[in-house]
């Protein structure tokens, strides 16, 4: 049986597919990179469970987790997170190849990973199990010989800084690659960077009900800040298992 979704806010109501597309579309007619963010964590903030985020979902999360690669140009994630989370290239399903084909999105959106010091398995199904090339983001200071093995393993290397990623040259290129719809997976370094250049215009967040208890980290580390970013609530869906979706956007 199909997970159905329910909105509690700002209109209850039960979600078909077609409401929750047009509920967490991005923007029309964008001319640069608009990032959304999706996480998860428990009810008192752990983002992962045994070392993975995995522990933290339930079917109602995979669901929309699964919208955000199906209405998004690229999907971007820290090197970290790819490996934790054992990352592949993003894969057709039925639903996925209709929706992409009427939005006159390519059939998959390629991963973007960031990766200061290209450490990269060029063996990994990340780079070469995909069906378009994964583009690996890296430094002037990673090593020539780990840039060029993953090149030459399929993966489209770019060099965005010179001891770190620059975050603001990431999205420039992917700008003027046409991939302005950014669905960002993590993980929490990364959503700090983010934070930091006040570069997030939306955050997908699933509370899951669950108290997971001290060790784990929160959804974001690095910088602090000098003053939060503002944002706005714009919905809230619950799912048969409790799990709560909610959807903040930019003021």
């Amino acid at each position: 049986m199909p997970e159905i979704l329910h909105r509690l806010w700002p209109d209850p109501a039960e979600l078909t597919d077609a409401d929750l597309e047009e509920l967490y579309d991005y923007p029309p007619d964008l001319t640069k990179p608009w990032v959304q963010v999706n996480f998860v964590s428990s009810a008192d903030g752990a983002v992962t469970v045994n070392g993975r985020s995995a522990g933290l979902s339930s079917p109602g999360d995979k669901k929309v987790f699964a919208l955000g690669r199906d209405l998004a140009d690229v999907v971007l994630v820290g090197a970290g997170t790819a490996r934790a989370e054992g990352y592949k290239g993003v894969k057709r399903t039925e639903m996925r190849t209709e929706r992409r084909a009427r939005l006159g999105l390519a059939p998959v959106p390629p991963i973007t990973v960031i990766t200061a010091s290209a450490n990269l398995d060029p063996a990994s199904p990340l780079i070469s199990g995909t069906e378009v090339p994964t583009i690996v983001v890296t430094c002037e200071s990673a090593p020539a010989e780990r840039r060029k093995a993953l090149a030459d393993a399929g993966a489209d290397v770019v060099v965005a800084g010179q001891d770190t990623v620059d975050v603001r040259a990431l999205l420039a290129e992917l700008g003027e690659r046409g991939l302005h719809r950014v669905c960002c997976e993590g993980g929490p370094t990364l959503f700090g960077e983010l934070i930091v250049t006040d570069l997030v215009d939306q955050l997908c967040l699933t509370i899951a009900p669950l108290l997971a208890g001290g060790g784990a980290g929160r959804i974001v580390s690095g910088s602090p800040v000098t003053a939060g970013l503002d944002m706005t609530t714009e919905s809230v869906l619950r799912d048969e298992d409790g799990f709560l979706m909610l959807r903040y956007r930019r003021t």
